[in-house]
């Protein structure tokens, strides 16, 4: 096991990562500070992993919420389940929650805890990639809305973050690809080193190789951490870690939410952010080719949907979370490893983008 710690003063946490941890009572009971817990889990991750989460809580009042499981369940109506179980079960101020699954229960376990009773304990054990290397980390919670994704949320750290890499064992081919891209993110946002054993070790991690899996998992942590620990609440360089995103939601919302997976969005967001860098004349046409190829080797799409037309792609992004006082905000590569947040980009360029018209 390997552990980071994220330091948020009398806020931080540790980060556990591994094999077999979910066998590991004493990495969980430490922190929770009451008499009861609540696993929130989906229909998927549940008869997998359940039984053994429970297993943690071994002398605890404990009991489980089920979800549905996908993107397109992440809104109000079904965040309303979990308000309904803890007041059902007379769940108070020392309850604590635990998210048990991909990025949609835990950033949905997580808005629950902020906003119950204003404000409850909670703890991650992601199962996804995606949600090991991102999502669980950093106290991002919420919901989508109709017009657009995690548009209601807010800022809520766990207690602790448990990854049990064996959880990967059961992972589907598209969901580990989809998690994949979120860890190119952190090459291509500061770490081009780290960008070129991705390149080399692809193969490894499309082939659940446990070793190759654990460093990128921890190398993607240690990112996630020391940028989350300057910068919690995103007022300045936390912005960073949105390379491909506001394209990438826009994606998400124009498809309809869980036809295209976050990490396949994403990836091809990076893509279009990689295009517009080098319309800034910041990227080489070989640095935009090197970056879709890095992606295709994950077995990621680099092409927006064909239906979607640039029109499409500016009435989602002018509700994106960037956007400040009226202001789109992108973030774009200087080079391949360093990466700035900027309104200073050429409109002209952007449409050509957005338009297929390079």
């Amino acid at each position: 096991m390997q552990t980071l710690n994220l330091d948020l003063g009398d806020r931080s946490y540790p980060i556990h990562i591994g094999q077999g941890l979910l066998q590991q009572t004493e990495l969980v009971t430490p922190h929770i500070r009451g008499k009861s817990a609540v696993v929130v889990s989906n229909t998927t991750v549940a008869p997998l992993y359940l039984e053994a989460t429970q297993r943690l809580l071994s002398g605890l009042k404990h009991s489980a919420v089920i979800l549905p499981d996908g993107e397109e369940y992440k809104n109000l109506d079904v965040l309303n389940q979990i308000y309904t179980h803890l007041l059902e079960h007379k769940a108070d101020r020392k309850t604590t929650l635990i998210a048990l699954g991909g990025g949609v229960v835990g950033d949905m376990t997580g808005y629950a805890a902020a906003s119950y009773q204003r404000g409850i304990n909670f703890i991650q054990i992601p199962t996804t990639l995606l949600a090991m290397v991102d999502s669980s980390v950093g106290g991002k919670t919420g919901v989508n809305h109709p017009l657009g994704k995690n548009m209601i949320g807010a800022f809520h750290q766990p207690q602790c973050v448990l990854i049990d890499t064996d959880s990967l064992n059961t992972l589907a081919d598209r969901e580990l690809s989809a998690g994949i891209a979120e860890v190119v993110k952190y090459g291509l946002i500061r770490d081009p080193a780290f960008l070129q054993w991705l390149d080399a070790n692809m193969d490894k991690l499309l082939a659940r190789d446990p070793e190759a899996l654990t460093y990128a998992i921890f190398r993607s942590c240690e990112h996630k951490a020391e940028v989350v620990a300057a910068d919690e609440r995103e007022s300045g360089q936390r912005a960073l870690l949105n390379l491909g995103h506001t394209f990438g939601h826009a994606i998400e919302a124009a498809m309809g939410y869980g036809n295209w997976l976050h990490g396949e969005a994403v990836a091809t967001g990076m893509v279009m952010a990689a295009e517009l860098s080098q319309q800034m004349g910041w990227l080489s046409t070989d640095d935009v080719a090197y970056t879709r190829h890095i992606l295709q080797r994950a077995k990621l799409p680099v092409d927006p949907p064909a239906q979607m037309t640039g029109d499409d792609f500016t009435r989602y992004m002018s509700v994106d979370k960037k956007v400040l006082d009226g202001t789109l905000r992108l973030v774009l590569m200087k080079s391949l490893g360093e990466s700035i947040v900027t309104a200073e980009f050429d409109p002209d360029a952007l449409k050509r983008v957005l338009n297929r018209t390079l």
